[in-house]
């Protein structure tokens, strides 16, 4: 079957977001454009390094064409979105590879995310080769969201993206681990309970 992409060039919209509570919250990336809006699934983790690596991408841009590039400094106000992801959110698919890229001669970020996929190997070599392969295979391989953003885009992408990750729970003031409302049991109180 061929692959299925999600092209949005550009959209009118793209977002990282959660469905749920602090502590059980479920991550997407969710782009929207001519009435139609795709959602993915992804770590908490992916989405900061998404993030991190789009801002470090920008300021290498920036560095490289000494300050030539549209792109800003920092994320513009005027185009910060802080409105919840559009509702119903349908997940299309779970993110297990990203890419990013410079394409210099449109001056657009280009973000890919493709579905995770799970590979069957015997041996080291065999998984290796079939990686290999999945990495090659543009007209066959899984399903993957492709975005092309302004830079001014880009940097109000990641900064809400950050914004998203710091908004969970609030950390130990000891272990820096995350704190459950009903408390947790913190290591370096050697295995007692601490309350919230």
């Amino acid at each position: 079957m061929p692959r299925q992409v999600f092209l949005y060039d550009p959209p009118e919209r793209f977002i990282a977001g959660t469905v749920g509570l602090p502590g059980r919250r479920a991550f997407f990336l969710q782009a929207t454009a001519a009435g139609r809006t795709t959602s993915v699934a992804l770590e908490k983790t992916q989405v900061a390094a998404l993030a991190e690596r789009i801002d470090e991408l920008l300021d290498e841009v920036v560095r490289r064409t000494g300050g030539n590039a549209p792109v800003p400094a920092v994320a513009p106000s005027e185009i910060d979105d802080t409105a919840p992801l559009d509702a119903p959110v349908e997940e299309e698919f779970r993110v297990g590879t990203m890419a990013l890229a410079w394409d210099g001669d449109d001056q657009r970020m280009i973000v890919e995310a493709q579905a995770l996929v799970e590979l069957e190997a015997e041996s080291d070599e065999d998984l290796a080769a079939a990686e290999e392969q999945l990495i090659q295979d543009d007209e066959n391989g899984p399903p993957m969201l492709r975005v092309r953003l302004t830079g001014a885009m880009a940097r109000a992408f990641a900064k809400r993206a950050l914004d998203v990750v710091n908004a969970g729970r609030p950390p130990c003031p000891l272990c820096s681990l995350p704190l459950d409302p009903e408390g947790h049991v913190c290591p370096r109180q050697n295995g007692y309970r601490r309350d919230a």
